[in-house]
């Protein structure tokens, strides 16, 4: 598996020349988001950090979300994941937040949610949200899949 790749150069390039930052907070990709983005030489200059944000608890902790908001929000919607983008935009201070929630499989969630289904958001200057359905339950392909499109997202985003 490659970690970098032509689109995380061009995320690079354009967030050093526009003198930006990035934060992720990512669940079921694991950290391949904030990997990537890592590979490129130089990424000091433009990645503030992430988090992997996989459990209730982790999203509380990290995140700063109190229990009663966290509790508030319905699982894999738009509003839930912008609202972890935020925060990990604001926690970290950076220009951008980028957020992942999803179900990589082989099973679905907990609350009925099935494998392969992911919500991503981007938070700064712009902000975008994305739904995306594999239809597949093999979890490395879907961790690879919702990290391809992040990154994706988070091009169009900056471009």
């Amino acid at each position: 598996m490659n970690i970098s790749s032509p689109t995380t150069k061009k995320i690079a390039d354009l967030l050093i020349e526009a003198n930006q930052s990035i934060s992720v907070a990512e669940s079921s990709t694991g950290g391949l988001i904030a990997a990537s983005l890592l590979a490129v030489p130089g990424a000091s200059a433009y990645f503030s950090g992430g988090a992997i944000i996989y459990t209730m608890r982790a999203r509380r902790k990290l995140l700063q979300i109190d229990k009663e908001k966290l509790n508030a929000q319905t699982p894999l919607t738009d509003q839930y994941v912008t609202l972890c983008a935020e925060q990990i935009k604001n926690q970290l201070k950076s220009t951008w937040g980028l957020a992942e929630l999803g179900a990589t499989g082989p099973a679905g969630t907990p609350y009925g949610h099935p494998p392969g289904i992911c919500v991503l958001a981007i938070v700064g200057p712009k902000t975008v949200t994305r739904h995306i359905e594999t239809g597949k339950s093999d979890r490395e392909e879907n961790m690879i899949v919702f990290r391809d499109e992040a990154l994706s997202m988070l091009l169009e985003a900056l471009s």
